[in-house]
């Protein structure tokens, strides 16, 4: 067989894919939509953090004062 009746062998067993695409992919979909899940709930986990921490804020403002608008820490 010369190399290019063996490509054509290749891709025509290649081309016959014997079940349901859909089902077959529906993991990856599944995997993906967890992922996405787990890391919105990381990402809400820090919401609020700096009120709960208000006592500390407000014993840091007694200490140092109130800070100017220009440092506000960007």
């Amino acid at each position: 067989m010369t190399f290019a009746s063996l490509i054509a062998l290749a891709a025509e067993e290649g081309a016959h894919h014997g079940g349901n695409p859909q089902a077959e992919t529906f993991w990856i979909g599944a995997v993906a939509f967890i992922g996405f899940v787990a890391l919105s709930l990381v990402t809400l986990s820090y919401r609020n953090v700096s009120n709960r921490h208000a006592h500390k804020a407000a014993a840091y403002t007694a200490t140092h004062g109130t800070p100017t608008p220009e440092a506000h820490g960007h």
